[in-house]
């Protein structure tokens, strides 16, 4: 994942978590498919969750279209929070992509990238990015260059 470089905090969205007894599979690490899970709940508490704390209007009406996913180690359970680091590392009229990392203090478990697109819900298709919405987004996408 080659456009994923770790930007400035002043640009990553932090969600922190715990792992969950039921996130384990029989190997006793995280099961690579709670990991979507993980950054679902980030991408919630970044477009609806925080904005609504607040009193921002939440980014509303987005599809995910593509994921990938590398896993670097394996998640064990811990009593300590995990965290997924989130920016944005490109945004377009109506489609940009986050990067994120699954990670603690000293490993990073998993990276990954996801597209995401404007959606028009009653419309039943794709739109472009209201300037409320752009302004939003490029709170995360950190200056190139």
């Amino acid at each position: 994942m080659t456009d994923s470089a770790v930007p400035p905090a002043d640009f990553r969205h932090v969600y922190e978590f715990h792992i969950r007894f039921g996130d384990i599979d029989s190997q006793g690490h995280v099961n690579n498919v709670k990991f979507l899970g993980y950054l679902e709940d980030a991408r919630l508490e970044m477009f609806h969750g925080d904005p609504v704390r607040k009193g921002e209007q939440p980014v509303r009406g987005m599809v995910v279209f593509r994921h990938e996913i590398d896993y670097k180690l394996p998640l064990l359970p811990s009593v300590h929070p995990i965290r997924v680091e989130t920016w944005v590392t490109e945004a377009r009229a109506a489609s940009f992509k986050l990067a994120y990392e699954v990670r603690d203090n000293e490993n990073v478990y998993a990276t990954a990238i996801s597209t995401l697109a404007a959606f028009d819900v009653e419309g039943n298709r794709l739109r472009r990015f209201t300037p409320e919405e752009r302004e939003f987004i490029g709170r995360y996408l950190a200056p190139q260059g």
